[in-house]
């Protein structure tokens, strides 16, 4: 039977520090607005802020000061992630007008399990004091557009006896290639422009800047109800990491699609291999193999196109 607590007890507490993957669900006042649920997956986003530490803003995780035996003694009734940026303001701008929040893990593999964190959120865009507190300069991932910070309330378990098992493979770096280019773009800018006024203006999202600020302007202004979405981020004079600089590189995924042999249960044909070879901002060729045909495509991703990332509320 199903469980409820006003704190996230230390055993559940570690078994989130252990998930891959959250989602988060929001929704407007308006009567006939749209409900959000979005999916967040990137790896050391999530994090668990403990009891004694509520009254210091932005305490460590005693997990990153390799002091695990505290960190399984200990509770919480906080946690905050690192929000990404996407095409879509959906959750920013619910939190904004209402706060209201739930986080939900799900086990995939071992026992069965579902955790839902009741909430109430605050977002801290890039460029304000509270999200440069948690996430200064060496700690931001490429793309990362807030902090949502959630207070929680009711934290609820339940059995999750019909999930199904699944193996996790690895991370994806796709995000974080596609950002960490359009944020090199407005580092470059920002060391090019000499001219005052030039630079204001392109630190506003100008349309002469291909990068990451003029991807704020354009997709995360408004949500899909039109209430506000960044406010602060695209216009913070506050600079992007030089990744060219750090040496740090994400590979391109393998999204092949492996082929899947028949069904144990009974039919179900074989599917063919699909491959793509990791979308970087040039895709090449691209095979898809279909019966005895191929099918030969050449795509070059274009690094002003701002709609090259995938959805993201």
């Amino acid at each position: 039977m199903g469980k409820h607590y006003d704190h996230i007890p230390a055993n559940i507490v570690s078994w989130i520090q252990d998930q891959k993957i959250f989602y988060v669900a929001t929704a407007p006042l308006l009567e006939d607005g749209h409900v959000n649920m979005s999916p967040k997956g990137c790896s050391d986003t999530f994090h668990v802020v403990f009891d004694e530490d509520d009254d210091s803003f932005g305490a460590k995780d005693p997990a990153d000061e390799g002091d695990a035996e505290k960190k399984v003694a200990r509770k919480s009734r906080a946690v905050w992630y690192e929000d990404m940026s996407g095409s879509g303001i959906e959750t920013i701008s619910h939190l904004k007008e209402n706060g209201r929040i739930t986080v939900m893990f799900v086990a995939f593999e071992g026992p069965p399990q579902i955790v839902r964190l009741f909430g109430t959120g605050k977002v801290y865009e890039f460029g304000t004091p509270e999200y440069e507190e948690l996430l200064p300069l060496n700690k931001r991932q490429p793309g990362s557009r807030a902090v949502i910070w959630v207070d929680v309330y009711k934290v609820g378990t339940s059995c999750g006896f019909s999930i199904p098992f699944f193996d996790y493979n690895r991370p994806r770096n796709k995000l974080h290639r596609l950002a960490a280019f359009s944020e090199q773009k407005d580092y470059d800018n920002d060391n090019m422009t000499s001219n005052k006024e030039e630079k204001e203006k392109d630190q506003g999202g100008g349309a002469g800047v291909p990068g990451l600020r003029q991807f704020w302007k354009t997709y995360n202004l408004k949500s899909l109800d039109g209430l506000p979405g960044l406010e602060v981020a695209y216009t913070s004079s506050v600079p992007f990491n030089d990744w060219k600089s750090t040496g740090k590189v994400w590979d391109a995924d393998d999204e092949t699609i492996r082929s899947k042999s028949r069904s144990k249960e009974g039919g179900g044909a074989t599917l063919s291999l699909v491959t793509g070879q990791g979308l970087g901002w040039d895709l090449g060729k691209v095979l898809v193999g279909f019966g005895a045909g191929l099918v030969v495509s050449s795509v070059r991703a274009v690094a002003s196109n701002p709609a090259w990332f995938e959805p993201s509320n």
